[in-house]
């Protein structure tokens, strides 16, 4: 791979783990905890770990220390920080049953997160005092290039590929055997069980290649070189583990939101605009998605409440029966979305057309109608289901069976169902 295909990769993934970090920073502004602040610190320096371990940042940092592979030492030690606060999250996310075994999960992280402290300390000194002034840098290369006749450089290497192997093993097993209550977790922690294993491919193919070099042999340089592939590969799956499920949440969210527009439209806006926070409707769509998306859900709710006074209980129990008739193959949660979207629609349709009366006689405003009117369909849900029934209303809005079942009441030469009503009702 050329040098300028290399460069635009690293940057490339630099640019994308940088928007992620500033994206959970904002996160992290609404709602502090120490998993967020691991997470936002992680992606933030592995921004740093792709700018300096490109080509041209490599060379560049060489040429501003006077050490031709300074760089090497802070791409080391972000990825053993990277690799660090994986483990430590792992560790925190240990399901515990007691406050004591919470205790006790808390003091091991700790504990690992001062171990990773004391053995980046030991890489720093063990690089400082090695000899590389004047050698070629070469990023991929450093580990085979200067491993023979350099103590220091060795010492270096084995520092950090046992930390590396600790690292990806323990949270490897760890993460096998972590099975955390929130799916977001869940999904994190089956990255990093994949992430785990490619990462450890970096340490096969070096710690070989390194043992030769020291004696002189660079017969599996090449390999070492391979290496590097593992590890940007485990990266890119521990960053997803990272955000992979707030990402899919948030895609979710969006996705609610255009699926709630029409009713939306048809409860709010073309009801009582002064519902409406924004008016328009169609902002907030890339930021604060999830604010919105509850907002949607209360102003749906809100313009339902108004719309209420316009329905008829019985054309609800018409419509009801229409449709209890004609889908009783439906599931009894999508039969009472298809009622409710139905029972919606003729109360907005009445509110419009009492308005146009309105508007001629020259009235302040519609006088809703005397006649009964009833909870509207889908009343007692609970709060924590009415994005899920709102969702489905919304879906069922433009239902061939809404359109019939408004048919049935509207039209006294169809109306079976709407004189088994009246029937009823007496």
């Amino acid at each position: 791979m050329s040098e300028t295909t290399t460069n635009f990769i690293y940057f490339l993934v630099a640019l994308i783990n940088l928007l992620i970090a500033c994206w959970k920073g904002l996160a992290l502004v609404r709602e502090r905890s120490v998993t967020l602040a691991l997470i936002t610190l992680s992606f933030f320096i592995s921004v740093l770990v792709y700018i300096t371990a490109s080509p041209a940042g490599y060379r560049r940092l060489g040429e501003i220390t006077g050490r031709p592979s300074a760089a090497t030492l802070p791409v080391y030690i972000g990825i053993v920080v990277c690799y660090g606060i994986t483990h430590v999250l792992t560790t925190l996310w240990t399901v515990t049953t007691t406050p004591e075994e919470r205790a006790r999960v808390n003091r091991r992280a700790t504990t690992w997160a001062g171990v990773y402290g004391l053995v980046i300390t030991a890489m720093t000194v063990t690089f400082c005092a090695a000899d590389l002034a004047g050698y070629p840098a070469d990023p991929v290369r450093f580990n085979t290039d200067f491993a023979e006749g350099q103590p220091f450089v060795q010492i270096f290497l084995v520092l950090f590929l046992v930390t590396l192997s600790c690292a990806t093993l323990s949270t490897g097993r760890l993460a096998r055997r972590t099975r955390p209550r929130e799916p977001h977790l869940r999904h994190a922690v089956r990255c990093f069980s994949l992430s785990m294993v490619v990462c450890f491919g970096y340490v096969l193919c070096n710690a070989p290649a390194v043992l030769l070099a020291s004696f002189g042999n660079h017969a599996l340089d090449d390999i070492g070189v391979l290496g590097s592939l593992f590890g940007t590969v485990a990266a890119c799956i521990t960053s997803y583990g990272m955000c992979g499920a707030a990402i899919s949440a948030w895609l979710r969210e969006r996705r609610d939101i255009k699926t709630l527009q029409p009713l939306w439209q048809l409860c709010v806006m073309e009801v009582d605009g002064r519902l409406a926070l924004h008016p328009r409707g169609s902002g907030l769509r890339l930021a604060n998605v999830r604010f919105t998306l509850h907002r949607r859900v209360i102003e749906i709710l809100d313009g339902m409440r108004v719309l209420r006074i316009w329905t008829s209980a019985e054309a609800t129990e018409a419509i009801r029966a229409y449709v209890e008739a004609e889908a009783d193959q439906l599931f009894p949660m999508e039969r009472e979305a298809i009622v409710t979207a139905a029972v919606l629609r003729d109360a907005a349709e009445r509110l419009t057309e009492t308005r146009r009366q309105a508007e001629s006689t020259g009235q302040i405003r519609p006088i809703p109608p005397q006649n009964p009117t009833g909870p509207l369909p889908g009343h007692g849900t609970a709060a924590s289901e009415e994005r899920g029934r709102l969702l489905l209303v919304a879906a069922c809005l433009r239902h061939p069976l809404v359109a019939s079942a408004l048919r049935e009441v509207r039209e006294p030469d169809q109306g079976l169902y709407r004189s088994q009503a009246r029937q009823r009702a007496r």
